[in-house]
């Protein structure tokens, strides 16, 4: 393709034709995985009596180690074992989407995980899974994380259709690589389930959702822990609902868990698109 040539401008698809209800769960999480998923049970019934349709869940909702070795020990197969049935029991029981966050998922390695997002329809069905792709890697003063020493990188993008539009997911550090977004297409609304370190999230968080926001031209829901975990490890928190101006439609400005409900309005979303039709001028790329 040349310069010259334009790629055809991604139509709206599946939008809401009255806007809907869209939930963000903040929290702390412990090395306790029942004390975890009993708070993001809680949470999930609050967002689903506050009228919202879909509910993200933070990444490492269901537990937060002291060593990052310790997650190991919690691996799951796929299809099997408590915190899968967890989410997939608290979608159905609710009736909403609910999206879990991350969770460790057995790789070909003994010695690393998947960090997983896995998606249940308000059925209780699986309908969508996606392994981290990017691994945080930060050495800052005393601060010093590597992912890849417990984490097995994700290969593929994945996203899920819902009645009110196609759904990207994403986790954490890949908000830093704004070609995932893009090779996610079309979508209504974006999701990051997040643990931002308090240091890159006070200098970047709320500067990269508005921007992978403004660039796709939908809406992005972010879901973060947010706060001093017992693990001494400090998050940064600040979940919130961009729309595709950019502009935070909701957010949760302190420490400590919450949540942040938000609506998706199909007629904001095409209003943008129509407005300033960037998503048709594009010239390089997919």
């Amino acid at each position: 393709m040349t310069a010259a040539e334009t790629i055809a401008a991604p139509q709206p698809s599946g939008l809401p034709s009255t806007p809907v209800k869209v939930a963000a769960v903040q929290m702390v999480s412990a090395p306790d995985v029942a004390r975890n998923l009993e708070e993001a049970g809680r949470r999930v019934a609050e967002a689903a009596q506050a009228g919202a349709k879909l509910v993200l869940l933070p990444e490492y909702f269901c537990f937060m180690g002291r060593r990052d070795s310790d997650k190991l020990t919690l691996r799951e197969t796929p299809g099997d074992g408590p915190i899968q049935t967890f989410l997939a029991e608290s979608a159905q029981r609710h009736q909403v989407w609910l999206i879990g966050g991350t969770l460790p998922l057995a790789a070909p390695e003994p010695e690393r995980v998947l960090n997983t997002t896995l998606v249940f329809g308000p059925d209780g069905n699986l309908a969508a899974r996606y392994d981290k792709i990017h691994l945080f890697n930060f050495v800052k003063g005393e601060e010093a994380y590597d992912e890849a020493h417990t984490i097995r990188p994700g290969d593929a993008v994945s996203a899920f259709d819902t009645p009110f539009g196609r759904v990207g997911l994403s986790v954490c550090y890949d908000l830093r690589f704004p070609e995932l977004y893009r090779a996610l297409g079309d979508c209504t609304l974006m999701v990051v389930p997040a643990a931002f370190t308090y240091t890159t999230g006070r200098a970047h968080w709320e500067l990269l959702l508005r921007a992978r926001a403004v660039e796709n031209q939908c809406y992005v829901l972010a879901a973060a822990q947010g706060g001093r975990h017992e693990n001494d490890r400090r998050t940064w928190g600040h979940t919130m609902l961009v729309d595709p101006w950019g502009e935070i439609v909701a957010q949760r400005e302190d420490e400590g868990p919450g949540i942040v409900v938000g609506e998706l309005d199909g007629e904001r979303l095409a209003s943008v698109r129509q407005s300033l039709p960037a998503l048709r001028h594009r010239v390089l790329g997919g």
